[in-house]
């Protein structure tokens, strides 16, 4: 049998020179899920729209914590009416996997606080949405993604379960009940939505992309209409299913244990499809000495993505840090404190934290 990447070079020589041996590996090529192992990733405070990818915060952040990176992610907001081509064009240059939060998000980018289940300034209704009324624009970055033709990873509309993002559930009819239809009002409309879309990308051609379908670990709020499994728009519109996971982010929030964090938003989102691998596309916990350590909760979140959760199968850090409404500071950075740092490094170390896709 020919080893795979001697194959490619000899298709590379068959079909020429001009396309390039890039165009060839990207051909209709998604990421792979890797038998053993996790791929490693990080979002790396790329700005206040998080789209700010530079080639410096990438390397940086491998040099520290002395490994590269296998996956990177960044967001794609749909107030911006554009393809993110050079954030895109920079991640893979080294060789690296996109994860793209694509969020229906117009300006201003602010989470919101609920007031009575109303619509925020910010929203893009998704009934608009499955009125046709941004068919133009999905179709332009569809046609985009098609043209860039490399492998990366989608996350529609993320975190539906929660209240914060003006595309959730709660803000679309929540827990009422459609007449004459099983199901929710809030969640139905979501799924609808990231039906359609995912549908028009592909009638488009743009075939390279894998759909993560991205939930926030616990519904907010806990009802039943708003469990994760409510919200799954089916086995054939999602590619992998997705988490984000936090230990303690504000300094009012209680202490808790990777295993508090992860176990529940794991077993549940496990729970709705039983072959889908999953990506833990967001974790992370805070710098807060008085209420826990987070060098060791980093040391025992690493042992236990790797050892208890066995179809996690990419796991991304969220690298960054902000200030509050209150003036407290939210330090999620890897490099919070000397501990958290060594930590970090000294467990990603492990040859079971993949740091080079893998590619079909």
């Amino acid at each position: 049998m020919i080893d795979r990447f001697f194959y490619r070079i000899i298709l590379f020589f068959l079909l020429g020179f001009g396309g390039g041996l890039n165009n060839i590996l990207a051909a209709s090529s998604h990421l792979v899920v890797p038998e053993t192992g996790v791929y490693t990733g990080a979002y790396i405070e790329f700005g206040d729209t998080e789209d700010n990818v530079t080639t410096e915060a990438i390397s940086n952040f491998e040099s520290l914590v002395a490994k590269r990176l296998a996956i990177v992610a960044f967001s794609s907001y749909w107030g911006e009416g554009s393809f993110p081509s050079g954030q895109l064009n920079t991640v893979t240059a080294r060789g690296i996997v996109p994860l793209v939060f694509w969020s229906p998000w117009d300006r201003p980018y602010e989470e919101v606080h609920p007031e009575g289940g109303r619509f925020p300034r910010n929203h893009i209704d998704l009934n608009v949405i499955l009125s046709g009324k941004f068919d133009a624009y999905i179709d332009r970055w569809a046609d985009a993604a098609k043209s860039y033709g490399r492998p990366m990873l989608v996350a529609w509309g993320l975190e539906m379960n929660g209240q914060w993002f003006p595309w959730s559930g709660f803000f679309h009819g929540a827990g009422k009940s459609i007449p004459g239809q099983q199901g929710y009002l809030g969640p139905e409309t979501y799924k609808r939505a990231y039906r359609y879309v995912v549908d028009r990308v592909r009638a488009r051609g743009a075939t390279e992309i894998s759909w993560v379908f991205q939930t926030n670990g616990y519904s907010v709020p806990e009802a039943p209409w708003n469990r994760v499994a409510e919200y799954y728009p089916g086995a054939d519109y999602v590619d992998w299913l997705g988490m984000s996971a936090y230990g303690k982010q504000f300094s009012y929030e209680n202490w808790v244990s990777p295993a508090e964090a992860m176990d529940h938003p794991y077993q549940e989102i496990t729970s709705i499809d039983p072959t889908k691998p999953v990506i833990l596309a967001e974790w992370g916990v805070g710098e807060f000495p008085k209420s826990g350590s987070k060098a060791k909760y980093i040391h025992d979140a690493l042992k236990l993505i790797t050892s208890r959760y066995s179809r996690i199968k990419a796991a991304v850090f969220w690298h960054e840090h902000w200030q509050n409404e209150d003036n407290s500071f939210s330090d999620l950075r890897i490099t919070s404190s000397h501990g958290a740092l060594e930590e970090y490094r000294r467990g990603i170390a492990d040859a079971l934290w993949l740091d080079r896709p893998i590619f079909d």
